[in-house]
């Protein structure tokens, strides 16, 4: 059985709603695996590369932090990715939210508060000023980007676009829904488990999924 690591976004954990749609639309057909990520940069990279190295997954998945994640670990393991809202300025996020926050769905340790403050930013900017230091050439056809039509909080598909060649759009938010998950999410993955190193037809690099 085929395998997809999904990564969240910052403010959720392995149980949001686009992992929990992941797993039952792939049901009998592959296995997703989703952990809660650390909230620390450098840690969840690592913590990553771990993953990857024990389960060996065929494919990555992310939504925004975790699609920011993937982009840096995707090239340098030869793993084709689909990169959703992808957010590659994190400090831009984290800047005005300092203070305690609330993770938006459960953690497995139950631990659902958290604080931002100077130095997590500080530790993002470390890591965002080599983000792409691993993007190849050889990568670029194998790490897709899915952009929501009405996300209000990343624009990154220009910057996206510097370092790849296939992008989609989907006429969602910033976290898809569900749906929008299985109608928009899904086939792309299947592509990128039979075929992920190949480029998607013309038709199907349409700027929408039908």
């Amino acid at each position: 059985m085929k395998k997809i690591l999904f990564l969240h976004g910052f403010f959720a954990s392995g149980q949001c709603v686009p992992a929990v749609a992941l797993r039952q639309a792939f049901e009998g057909i592959a296995e997703v695996v989703s952990p809660d990520l650390p909230m620390h940069p450098k840690e969840a990279v690592a913590f990553v590369r771990e993953l990857i190295a024990r389960e060996q997954p065929d494919v990555l998945v992310g939504n925004s932090c975790g699609s920011f994640y993937a982009q840096m670990v995707a090239p340098a393991l030869g793993l084709p990715a689909l990169l959703g809202n992808p957010y590659f300025v994190m400090t831009e996020f984290l800047k005005p939210r300092i203070g305690a926050h609330q993770y938006k769905s459960p953690r497995m340790d139950g631990h659902q508060d958290f604080v931002i403050d100077q130095q997590l930013i500080s530790e993002f900017a470390e890591v965002e000023a080599h983000q792409f230091d691993l993007c190849t050439p050889d990568a670029s056809d194998r790490i897709w980007g899915i952009f929501g039509d009405h996300d209000t909080l990343a624009h990154f598909e220009p910057l996206f676009l510097e370092h790849y060649t296939t992008s989609f759009h989907f006429p969602g938010a910033h976290t898809p829904t569900a749906d929008e998950v299985q109608q928009y999410y899904v086939p792309l993955i299947k592509q990128l488990l039979i075929h992920g190193s190949q480029r998607p037809s013309k038709h199907n690099r349409a700027s929408h999924i039908l």
